[in-house]
């Protein structure tokens, strides 16, 4: 089993940054590839960014591409989501999991969830 814990969350001004972390406890996540997902009331939890096991390969929604920015560090087990310019539509709860197949964007590539934590830009 591994355990995900995200933080960093909290209420922003648009236009500004803030920089989530994703704590694994348990088991490494070094071999996996993981992601960030994001949900906003009443939608569907979509995908924000992934990155390789490696760190090497990384993809981005079209919505944030430019302006977050997704890093992990396996020597502590922990994997990043850098967001900036951050706009109200970005206000949502981040989800970070680690994945277990290959497409990244898929909800279902992905076994392991934290609980999420809240970010919120105001206008």
């Amino acid at each position: 089993q591994v355990q995900l814990v995200e933080s960093g969350g909290g209420l922003v001004q648009a236009g500004g940054s803030l920089r989530l972390s994703c704590a694994a406890s348990g088991r490494s996540i070094s071999a996996y590839a993981m992601g960030w997902f994001r949900q906003a009331p009443g939608k569907e939890r979509e995908f924000v960014a992934g990155i390789s096991w490696s760190g090497g390969t990384t993809d981005y929604a079209d919505s944030v591409k430019g302006r977050f920015t997704i890093s992990r560090d396996n020597a502590i087990n922990t994997v990043y989501l850098q967001m900036n310019i951050l706009k109200p539509k970005d206000t949502a709860v981040y989800y970070c999991a680690r994945s277990r197949g290959s497409n990244w964007r898929e909800i279902t590539s992905y076994g392991y969830w934290g609980q999420g934590t809240q970010v919120t830009v105001s206008s």
